[in-house]
């Protein structure tokens, strides 16, 4: 067997491609009439510029454009949309409520959306405005309540400073000398003008020992410190007494010094005070002024205080 020879057959029969070479063509191959060259193949060969839509052709020159046949939005004569065929869906087209943003629909409601803008900072700015004055109501209220409520340093142990009679002296007892319990050689007299007792009435014999005036103080609303307060006169120079607070002398004396500066002898002139720090229970206690051995008790005595706390004066 040879190149080109395969048997009893011919290269053309056995090659459909035989004609493209040179042994093909010289034992007599031709290039099929019809068809890609291959046996029984159909025919598809078309010109260019050809277009065949279902039973119809289009034929464009060679470099032409094929010519539109349908204008732009209209259906293609060959193309049948589903809803045309029996059984096919509707062709009503339902709009969305409000439109829509295709060709044809209206846009978003742009007022809608600013007038609901408005409205929200407007509910902003009020809540804030509320908020600015209920922070300032509650500030006023703080402020009310710091200048009424005492701090823990005013609390604290009190300090022999000045206080007003109105503060120092509310709702606690006092008591003239005549309401006083005499002892030893006390007397009540009124002879010596300028006593701020009740009619001017005094206790005089205090200059003897064993001499004492004693204060029965009812309706003491708690217990703790106080300040007694006793009213004298001393004829132009220094004295003193005993305290004695439920029953237990004090071991600070009471001092009657001659603080206004009278002369000697002028007890007219010599009416002041004098005050004592002591400790009261609830209720009831005495309080006793005594001349007692060392003392010193050339005094007149016209009334006694109490002060809640210790403090100096009493205005």
């Amino acid at each position: 067997m040879t190149p080109g020879n395969n048997g009893a057959s011919t290269p053309e029969d056995d090659d459909p491609f035989g004609y493209l070479y040179a042994d093909g063509q010289a034992n007599g191959a031709q290039p099929p009439s019809g068809g890609y060259g291959y046996p029984n193949s159909v025919n598809r060969v078309r010109a260019v510029g050809t277009r065949q839509y279902g039973q119809q052709a289009q034929t464009a020159a060679y470099g032409q454009a094929p010519q539109q046949q349908n204008a732009y939005g209209q259906p293609n004569a060959h193309y049948a949309a589903p809803e045309t065929l029996p059984g096919g869906a509707p062709t009503t087209q339902q709009q969305m409520p409000g439109g829509g943003g295709g060709r044809g629909g209206r846009g978003p409601n742009t007022k809608g959306l600013l007038i609901g803008a408005i409205a929200v900072v407007a509910a902003v700015v009020i809540g804030i405005g509320v908020a600015m004055l209920g922070g300032e109501k509650d500030q006023g209220n703080t402020d009310d309540q710091a200048g009424t409520t005492p701090t823990q340093s005013q609390n604290s142990k009190p300090s022999p400073s000045p206080s007003k009679a109105g503060e120092s002296e509310a709702d606690l007892p006092a008591i003239d000398a005549k309401a006083l319990r005499l002892g030893g050689g006390a007397t009540l007299a009124q002879d010596v003008k300028g006593a701020q007792a009740d009619g001017g009435i005094y206790v005089a014999g205090f200059n003897q020992v064993g001499s004492s005036v004693t204060w029965t103080v009812n309706g003491i609303p708690k217990s703790g410190k106080y300040t007694v307060y006793v009213g004298y006169s001393v004829p132009g120079k220094d004295q003193n007494a005993t305290l004695t607070v439920n029953s237990t002398p004090s071991k600070t004396p009471v001092d009657l010094k001659n603080w206004t500066g009278a002369a000697e002898g002028d007890y007219e002139k010599g009416w002041t005070e004098t005050y004592n720090y002591i400790q009261l229970n609830q209720g009831t206690n005495t309080i006793e002024l005594s001349c007692e051995q060392g003392n010193q008790c050339d005094a007149l005595i016209d009334r006694l205080r109490l002060a809640k706390g210790w403090v100096k004066s009493k205005s």
